[in-house]
């Protein structure tokens, strides 16, 4: 199944709610600290009991790559917990020139076997290529990112008029050629949404933000509802996997995302 298809499946089942995997052992509740295992175990009782509510999981690699080869480990072996039929997304913000690019593409698409991946613009569409190339994956291209520094240069207007993310936006319609780009776009910019959504084309959108930084799924919500919109995940991180500290934390994540969904705009 082609990475789109599971995102259109999902939000036609209501879903919309993505899980972001950032565990960190120093987080994850005490009963499971001191277990060698310790990172795979809380991930697979976190998949386990969502997985009949998210629409995808994002599995941020830096939480994994500062651990070495078992962290590398950690994060593999979790990707394979990921279900069939919804989207992993490795958060890896890749984005490089000629063979570096390739090797990155290869690694999250060939080796880790995901679905998706999150990638950084800057050094323009031949940094992206290779990525591109894989016309069943989905490319999820930074346009505007929910962090306050986000003003530092995404939002720096240009001669033209146009902010440097919106141009991004432009650019990115245009390599849509085969329905394989996404955008990322911060849930904490409710405004920029609303004045952007009607450029976003075809374009899946995935939207960082709700919970720990701030962000409104009631507004996310609204604004999507509002243009007649379905094609969008919403990143929720810490407000679900460390919903709970104690041995109930599976449970409290999934009560978590369930309310989440029920949300009202």
């Amino acid at each position: 199944m082609k990475a789109i298809e599971k995102i259109l499946i999902n939000n036609k089942a209501g879903k919309f709610v993505c899980v972001g995997l950032d565990s960190d052992i120093k987080k994850i509740p005490k009963i499971l600290q001191s277990d060698k295992d310790a990172v795979y175990k809380f991930n697979s009782e976190i998949i386990e009991a969502t997985k009949d509510y998210a629409a995808a999981y994002k599995i941020n690699f830096a939480f994994y790559e500062q651990n070495g080869s078992k962290g590398l480990s950690e994060l593999e072996r979790t990707a394979e917990l990921i279900p069939d039929n919804i989207l992993s997304i490795a958060d890896a913000k890749r984005g490089d020139i000629g063979n570096t690019s390739e090797m990155y593409a290869r690694s999250v698409y060939e080796h880790f076997k995901f679905d998706s991946v999150t990638l950084n613009p800057y050094m323009g569409k031949d940094s992206l290529q290779p990525f591109l190339d894989y016309h069943d994956k989905l490319n999820f291209i930074l346009v505007l990112t929910s962090n306050p520094g986000a003003n530092d240069f995404e939002k720096l207007l240009l001669d033209n008029g146009k902010f440097v993310y919106q141009e991004i936006l432009l650019k990115i319609n245009q390599w849509n050629d085969h329905h394989n780009c996404g955008i990322v776009f911060g849930a904490t910019k409710t405004e920029e949404l609303k004045s952007n959504i009607k450029n976003f084309g075809e374009l899946t959108v995935l939207l960082p933000g709700v919970g720990a930084q701030g962000g409104s799924m009631s507004d996310v919500k609204k604004v999507f509802k509002d243009n007649k919109r379905e094609n969008y995940i919403v990143n929720v991180s810490r407000s679900i996997i460390y919903k709970s500290s104690d041995s109930d934390f599976a449970e409290a994540a999934r009560n978590e995302i369930i309310a989440l969904h029920q949300i009202s705009y």
